[in-house]
């Protein structure tokens, strides 16, 4: 089973982990509900596609744009869609 942590709050939680790049995506029904906001924040892998990204919410705290997600990603990488991943300063365990 994994989770990722911040700020003391569990982030999302499953064991069906897609691992890439040494991101671990999460499905995003795993996500603790509440916790993304959203952003307009892009950005571009030539061969995942165009990420988007959420900030995260919790106890008080904003992380911005420390979630990211590929919502059309390009056929290389179709295993990562429905799923999240989290960095700045998120703990993945």
């Amino acid at each position: 089973m994994a989770e990722a942590w911040w700020n003391d709050t569990l982030i999302a939680r499953s064991d069906d982990i897609v691992t890439v790049e040494g991101n671990a995506y999460f499905p995003l029904d795993s996500v603790t509900p509440g916790v993304l906001t959203g952003s307009a924040t892009t950005s571009i892998c030539p061969w995942k596609g165009t990420a988007h990204y959420h900030s995260l919410s919790a106890n008080g705290a904003e992380n911005r744009d420390a979630a990211w997600y590929y919502p059309d990603p390009k056929p290389a990488a179709k295993e990562i869609a429905g799923r999240v991943a989290f960095w700045r300063g998120v703990e993945v365990r």
